[in-house]
């Protein structure tokens, strides 16, 4: 499993997610898993935690997040839900909140989301529901989820037809990002947090775009430093998208969906368990920046950079075992799409994209079929 990430606290940022209702931090850090205690207990968020997780991430780390807590006097409760994309349902979401229910004392209950993205969108969108909505808080522990998907407030549950289709805003108390549990990653989901970062380069920072070329190798070699500046370049980029427009109203976070539209389809008609998410968002990154060399957007240039990235990372290059039917259908479901019409992000360059509505079928069909 993975690399080795040891040294004491060494490294901590801050980052602010300054709203005007709801603000919070995302700290970042090195061996601060033992330390969030102390940082709840400031929040003044209840006394009673409600850690959700799966059964590896509490076997890897469940002992020195419960240490933490419990010295600084919270009552800590896990409830573990399986591994996989499969747990983001009604069928696990509502038997947990019955549980949770059941456990429920009345001593200022709180939820940890306490794993990585699947762990994060279940866990809020559980606090976001029960009781109309309580405190939680994101401790993310895969590559994935510290750089993207804990930071933001964007909680829901899938349903068949596609992702994240029952959902809610609800923004955590603080995100709690210890690099150092990266450690127990694999190489796959390491590469599943990579696509992502790729993302975060295309969209807004073609420096970041240039650093992942150079350093993608120590990356997945669960290297510190270069975890550390990735994590915090990303989390960065995400909290200021997110603080100019919170629940996408103004179109601007819609740039975060950059390789979602396709990738959200490829993941859905793969059944959730053919292709990881951040596999099936490089696809869709492939099949978004065809769209955008084919509408004479972005240079073919740049088109290769982009591809060639995501294969020396080792992501896929070929959508296999998914038909292109099934794509197209289930993206008509999409949530992004706006009265009748398809809505893409699309490239321009490395570090800048448009949101474009209206895409010619013919040319999204071509694009997919591409990468068939």
């Amino acid at each position: 499993m993975g690399g080795k990430i040891t040294g004491d606290t060494i490294f901590m940022k801050t980052i602010n997610v300054s709203l005007k209702e709801n603000a919070y931090k995302i700290v970042i850090g090195r061996g601060i898993l033992p330390r969030l205690g102390a940082k709840l207990k400031s929040l003044k968020i209840g006394m009673d935690a409600v850690v959700i997780t799966s059964p590896v991430i509490r076997r890897h780390h469940g002992n020195a997040l419960a240490a933490g807590l419990k010295k600084e006097g919270f009552f800590v409760k896990f409830f573990e839900v399986p591994e996989g994309e499969q747990s983001k349902s009604a069928k696990v979401a509502f038997p947990l909140m019955e549980r949770i229910a059941r456990h429920d004392s009345m001593r200022g209950l709180f939820i940890i989301a306490f794993g990585g993205g699947v762990i994060g969108d279940l866990a809020g969108y559980v606090a976001a529901s029960y009781k109309r909505g309580v405190p939680y808080v994101q401790v993310p522990t895969t590559f994935l989820a510290q750089i993207d998907s804990a930071i933001g407030g964007k909680v829901a549950i899938d349903l068949p037809i596609g992702k994240n289709l029952i959902g809610a805003f609800h923004q955590p108390k603080v995100v709690w990002s210890d690099v150092s549990v990266l450690a127990t990653l694999d190489k796959r989901q390491m590469r599943n947090g990579l696509a992502e970062a790729v993302k975060y380069g295309v969209i807004a920072d073609k420096k970041l775009f240039a650093y992942l070329s150079r350093h993608y190798r120590q990356l997945l070699g669960l290297q510190p430093a270069a975890l550390e500046h990735v994590v915090v370049r990303c989390s960065r980029i995400k909290a200021g998208v997110v603080v100019a427009d919170e629940k996408e109203a103004k179109g601007i976070r819609t740039i975060l969906n950059f390789g979602h539209t396709v990738g959200h389809a490829v993941e859905a008609a793969g059944g959730y368990g053919r292709y990881h998410h951040g596999e099936a968002v490089a696809l869709g990154m492939r099949v978004a920046a065809e769209i955008s060399r084919q509408k004479g957007m972005i240079s073919a240039a740049d088109c290769v950079k982009l591809n060639g990235i995501l294969s020396g990372i080792g992501l896929p290059v070929k959508i296999k075992g998914v038909s292109l039917a099934n794509i197209l259908r289930i993206m008509q479901h999409d949530k992004k799409f706006s009265k009748g019409k398809n809505r893409f992000v699309l490239a321009q360059e490395i570090g800048k994209v448009k949101v474009v509505a209206g895409v010619s079928p013919s040319i999204v069909q071509k694009a997919i079929r591409a990468y068939q």
